[in-house]
This record gives structure tokens, sequence and C-alpha cells, in this order.
């Protein structure tokens, strides 16, 4: 089988760290009615940087502004996940992960596709040490589609079947781009957000050896 993973909310929890980051950038750039918090981003993650920009930072009317902090947004959140240690890292990664990837590589292609800034899933990949576990990534930032679009992407640079590929993520978005993109979906319960009446739950990641 074919696995296609989202990263935040099923992978791991950074918005503690990317919170405290984007912060810094809000701050740095003036705007001091903005207030993030993890809790705040948990609501947000999954969805495209676009989009988050404009919720999290609607005093800032105009797209170019939103940009710019953006950018510093970026850049804040991946020198701060980059300088994390080796305990800071696995205190933010669900339970079994590394362990759970290497038992799934022996049976199943894994990939990642993820709605994030480019560089991202190559920052969890390194922390995670998992560069002979995952075969190849795309995000929103090297596509610039919505997620169905680059999960299609991968799937077609792979020559992955439809019927042979399955999506694991944590929200309703998740689900739907699954939809879209025409395989089946597997909902990481225990992430950020909700689905509706999916076909198949884990309420840990390490349930996936029970499927795959």
């Amino acid at each position: 089988m074919n696995l296609i993973f989202d990263v935040d909310g099923t992978l791991w929890n950074t918005t503690g760290i990317v919170a405290g980051a984007w912060q810094r950038a809000a701050d740095t750039s003036g705007l001091t009615s903005a207030k993030l918090d993890a809790e705040t981003l948990k609501k947000e993650f999954g969805k495209t940087m676009d989009v988050i920009a404009q919720n999290v930072f609607p005093d800032i009317k105009d797209k170019e502004g939103r940009d710019k902090v953006s950018d510093l947004c970026m850049i804040f959140e991946q020198e701060d996940l980059d300088a994390m240690d080796e305990k800071t890292t696995e205190s933010i990664l669900y339970e079994g992960i590394r362990e759970t990837l290497k038992d799934l590589r022996e049976r199943n292609r894994l990939f990642i596709v993820s709605n994030c800034q480019a560089g991202y899933i190559e920052l969890f990949i390194k922390k995670t040490r998992t560069e002979d576990l995952i075969e190849d990534h795309l995000c929103y930032g090297d596509t610039g589609l919505e997620k169905n679009g680059t999960i299609n992407m991968l799937m077609e640079r792979h020559n992955l079947k439809k019927e042979d590929t399955f999506y694991i993520g944590d929200t309703e978005g998740d689900q739907n781009s699954s939809r879209l993109a025409g395989i089946e979906f597997v909902f990481a319960s225990y992430g950020f957000g909700t689905a509706k009446d999916p076909k198949q739950t884990i309420e840990t990641f390490s349930d996936l050896r029970k499927i795959f």
C-alpha cells in the first residue's frame, strides 16, 4: 500500500514552539494586537499559510503586508524548530511515530503531503531522522495547490494507484482533500480536528499497524 501522511496533528505537535516564533514575528512587526498561542494555531494548522495569515493577523488589510509578516513568521519558525535539541523533538512527536513508521515501511511506501511552507517537511525528516523511511514529499509551498492537488501531483510522480493509496490526517479538511483526490482517508483522532463519519479511525499512531 501507499501511505501519505499529514504532518501537524498527525506526526507531531509544534504549535507551542511555532506560536512563540510567530508572536516574536508579530512583535517585531509592531502588531501589538496579535496574541498567538498554541490553542489558536491548532484551529488554523492544516490551512494554507495565506489563509492562516488572514485569520491570525486580521488587522493587516493588504496582502503585501500580510505576506511580509508571514515570511518573517516562517523565518523565525524554521530557526526555532531547527534549534530544537533531541529531547525537545521527542516531546513534540506523537508516541510511537518513529517505530511505527519503520514497521510500516517494511510493507508499504511512505510519503508526506502537507499545506505547509517549503522546507518544513524537510525539517521534520531531519529532526526525526526518518530520511530512510519517507520516500518523497510535497507541500503547498512547493506546488501552490490545494492539498488534493498536491496529493495528485505526488501520486502522478510515483505512478501510485488510487485504490492502493491512503491519506492519514487529523482534520475534516484532510478528509475532504482525500475525497477530492479519490483516495481513502484514515482519521487520526488524537490530532487537532474532527472528521465526519470516517470509515477508518486511529486513536494512536501505532494503530496503523493493525490496518496496514
